[in-house]
């Protein structure tokens, strides 16, 4: 199983970004997604995560109502969508998966190489 992350950059207070994860290899019959990020000096954290299907999806209290988690199955893609960003939210976003919803790391068996955001004030 392979992931893929992408979609950072370098952009201002309030601006948006989407970041994308695209899965392929051989993946489990049913797998979830998860974004979680990693600020400089600090551990990593869970982000968001959601179901194959799309029909299950939740979003850590520091994003919510800003970042929206989606997937495309036609494309094997999971994207974060990153509304009203602040520089706090300036990190290395890893995608993962695993074989149920979950918020914590070692739930996830395979990762991403990780992109990086920042945000400037």
């Amino acid at each position: 199983v392979q992931l893929q992350a992408s979609g950072g950059g370098l952009v201002q207070a309030g601006d948006s970004l989407r970041l994308s994860c695209t899965v392929s290899g051989r993946t489990p019959s049913n797998y979830v997604v998860g974004w979680f990020r990693q600020a400089p000096g600090k551990e990593r954290e869970f982000v968001a995560t959601i179901s194959q299907s799309g029909s299950n999806s939740y979003h850590a209290d520091s994003v919510k109502g800003r970042f929206t988690i989606s997937v495309d199955n036609a494309k094997n893609t999971v994207y974060l969508r990153m509304n009203s960003l602040k520089p706090e939210d300036t990190a290395v976003y890893f995608c993962a998966l695993a074989q149920r919803l979950a918020t914590v790391q070692y739930a996830y068996d395979y990762w991403g190489q990780g992109t990086q955001v920042t945000v400037s004030s």
